[in-house]
């Protein structure tokens, strides 16, 4: 049997191939925040529950209008993104003035209000949403099984956080997202519309998060409170990635999932806890973030 620092191979590549597919999530998520944050400076708690409530959109989309999974990929992100928008639009732009605590509290508050709304209507108990018919079964690499569902989940997640970074970094649009939050008044001066972009990408960062919950929803049990937990730990991943980096919320989320990953192998008992303690030496080390600028 092929050993690998004293583990077997197939044990070795199976938690490497599940801590890769957690850093997917984490980096889907984290990158929602990283663009919500760095482009309005909004540190939006409600990001877990917005991850919630794209997998249950998902789930009573297929119970209750036969919405199967292909579609409620391409739908739910843009209902989801259409609520965040409207929650910009009439709640957080009347206190945009005020100093950044009073959004990460108002955000707290949607995100209990949204989870002990769910509770009381479906109960605390997860649901399970069926894994696509065309996303069954498996590959065979040899030195292990890998479900199709799981490969598909980690090209999905990285080809979105992909295309969002070369649109914020590379594109006009974003140019303008980028000069819109930095000098207001220029844009303003130059007839671009600064409100209503900084709706639209508000709304695109809880997209994102709704994006997640759908991927998810044929692997973990649909919940209210699949996303409060997940939270901190993305978080976590967006302080060592650095606040508001888009590279650094895709990077660092991948590491923190392979770490993660490699860490339930060689000590399973600090598998929770090793994200928060690199985050810990990292912030000693550089408090902006390992891709974060100094201030």
């Amino acid at each position: 049997m092929t050993m690998i620092f004293g583990v077997p191979l197939a044990v070795f590549m199976g938690q490497l191939m599940l801590g890769l597919i957690n850093g997917a999530f984490y980096a889907l998520l984290s990158l929602g925040l990283a663009v919500i944050f760095g482009l309005l400076k909004i540190v939006n708690f409600a990001h877990g529950a917005q991850y919630m409530l794209g997998a249950f959109a998902a789930l009573l989309g297929l119970q209750y209008l036969g919405l199967d999974y292909w579609v409620a990929l391409l739908l739910v992100p843009l209902v989801v993104g259409g609520l965040g928008m409207l929650i910009e639009r009439f709640i957080l732009r009347r206190i945009a003035h005020l100093d950044h605590l009073y959004g990460l509290l108002l955000t707290f508050g949607l995100a209990l209000i949204f989870e002990g709304s769910l509770i009381n209507l479906f109960g605390v108990s997860g649901s399970s949403y069926p894994t696509p018919a065309a996303l069954q079964g498996g590959v065979n690499l040899g030195f292990m099984f890998l479900p199709t569902y799981r490969a598909w989940v980690l090209v999905a997640a990285l080809g979105v956080c992909l295309a969002t970074w070369f649109i914020i970094e590379r594109t006009r649009l974003g140019a303008y997202l980028r000069a819109g939050t930095e000098n207001p008044a220029l844009m303003q001066a130059f007839g671009v519309n600064v409100p209503q972009l900084i709706t639209l990408t508000y709304g695109f960062g809880v997209a994102l998060a709704a994006f997640a919950g759908v991927l998810a929803a044929p692997l973990y049990p649909v919940s209210p409170t699949m996303g409060s937990s997940l939270l901190i730990v993305v978080f976590a991943v967006v302080v060592i990635g650095g606040m508001g980096s888009i590279l650094g919320a895709i990077v660092t989320g991948l590491a923190m999932g392979l770490i993660e990953g490699l860490t339930k192998v060689y000590y399973p008992e600090a598998a929770n806890t090793v994200i928060f303690l690199v985050m810990v030496v990292v912030l000693m080390l550089r408090p902006a973030g390992l891709f974060g600028k100094e201030t």
